[in-house]
């Protein structure tokens, strides 16, 4: 497996765009005071950057990571780089936010979405696809860090269960030896939350693959499957996690930044030949979702943020089941609490959008781990042809964002909750220092 290599950037931001806006905390009056129907301001793209298109489809699931696409919506700000016809779609798992990217808009699916980071590159190097196909695809951002969990079934109430799940594996043997089926959650092979609740319980001794079933389930329908005894335990973005608590149908183990302090988690991908055609476009996509993700980042707007997002035509919850751990504070339901934690989901501040390829590769890697990619895959050259971190930072320059973009495309040597780390210039040494690996 390559170590990781450095990008030659290709950065030719626009002067004139740059000088146009410049923002700080996302401080235009359009989006920190305006309610979601104010039309937006001015367009300050010039003509040199006018997006090739005016519109693009992008997918999201109804969880608090998509808010950034949500709001540059709500908040017109697509519009405002240019783009006034983008279509933000529901769809109902990642299976089919998969199938519709393989369509593309043309066939009648979608050009990029709100997506699990690994899965972008499963669909490049075709691990997912129809006739595995390979698809290449382009992660333009991150979305977030942190703000995923792991929730159990009331069943195990009294482990009162945190980040150690050792707990677990003499109940999970005593009930498979009575020849029930242990069931512990996900929501897509190989993506994010299959990762979480695979280190979890490997990190407990627990394998994933033989001492427990591994299932896929939708994120909105993961509460209503634990409310009716159907699984053990699930690991989902919120506002799942919260709902089971306030629903009083499970606990939370953890917050997923327990785990990893400020893990990256969902990313802004598209396709890539959507990306070689419009790229002046993909730009201003991405100008618009820094903007969001600026704004959302902001705790004085994290009241408006979470009502915009559980509108019905956006996730259809009430809003209390996500903005409190949206602030910080967790009820895990089980006499657990923390407040004001600084392990809330981020959008923005500390490098939360950036797409660091170091962490793509740790995806890469842990993939490898439970063998849903090759030992031998060439994860250097995958991460050049899937990560654009060229495009994040022509559009951070543009919206005077450029103090954001970091020295280098590592955020260094990364510390697990077990005391596991992984040097992005070593990932043969940390596949090595596992106790529970597939591969």
């Amino acid at each position: 497996m390559s170590k990781i290599s450095r990008r030659n950037f290709l950065v030719t931001a626009s002067a004139t765009t740059a000088a146009t806006l410049i923002i700080n905390g996302c401080t235009s009056t359009q989006t920190s005071s305006s309610s979601s129907s104010s039309p937006a301001s001015p367009s300050p793209v010039a003509a040199a950057d006018t997006p090739e298109v005016t519109t693009a489809k992008l997918g999201f699931i109804a969880l608090t990571d998509s808010a950034p696409l949500i709001i540059a919506k709500e908040k017109g700000l697509f519009a405002k780089y240019g783009m006034p016809d983008v279509e933000v779609v529901k769809q109902a798992s990642w299976a089919v936010t998969r199938d519709n990217i393989e369509l593309g808009s043309g066939g009648g699916g979608i050009d990029g979405a709100h997506i699990l980071t690994p899965m972008p590159y499963l669909i490049t190097a075709g691990k997912i696809t129809k006739g595995n196909a390979k698809i290449p695809m382009n992660i333009l951002a991150r979305l977030n860090v942190n703000g995923q969990g792991i929730t159990l079934a009331n069943s195990h109430a009294d482990l009162k269960l945190g980040a150690d799940s050792s707990p677990l594996k003499a109940v999970f043997a005593a009930n498979k030896s009575s020849g029930q089926d242990v069931k512990c959650a996900v929501t897509f092979p190989g993506g994010t939350h299959d990762l979480w609740m695979r280190y979890w319980l490997a990190a407990g001794g627990i394998n994933p693959d033989k001492d427990v079933s591994t299932i896929v389930v939708p994120p909105p329908e993961m509460v209503a499957n634990i409310k009716v005894n159907t699984m053990e335990a699930f690991c989902v973005g919120e506002p799942w996690n919260a709902q089971a608590v306030n629903q009083k149908v499970g606990y939370s183990a953890l917050t997923t930044g327990e785990m990893w302090k400020d893990h990256p988690e969902k990313a802004l991908a598209m396709r890539a030949d959507w990306v070689e055609a419009n790229p002046k476009a993909a730009k201003a996509i991405t100008m618009a979702v820094q903007e969001a993700q600026i704004w959302c980042d902001d705790l004085a707007n994290t009241e408006e943020m979470c009502k915009i997002v559980s509108g019905r035509q956006w996730f259809k919850v009430p809003a209390e089941d996500i903005v409190e751990r949206m602030k910080g504070n967790f009820d895990f339901g089980n006499g657990r609490t923390l407040t004001g934690s600084d392990l809330r989901m981020r959008f923005w501040g500390n490098g939360a959008s950036y797409p660091y390829q170091s962490h793509d590769l740790w995806f890469l890697t842990e993939n490898i781990r439970w063998g849903y990619l090759p030992k031998d895959t060439d994860t250097a050259a995958l991460i050049k042809t899937v990560n654009r971190e060229d495009i994040w930072q022509e559009a951070a320059k543009a919206i005077g964002q450029e103090a954001m973009i970091p020295k280098s495309t590592s955020r260094g040597v990364e510390t697990f909750f077990d005391g596991i780390k992984f040097d992005p210039e070593k990932p043969e040494a940390y596949l090595k220092s596992l106790k529970i690996v597939k591969a």
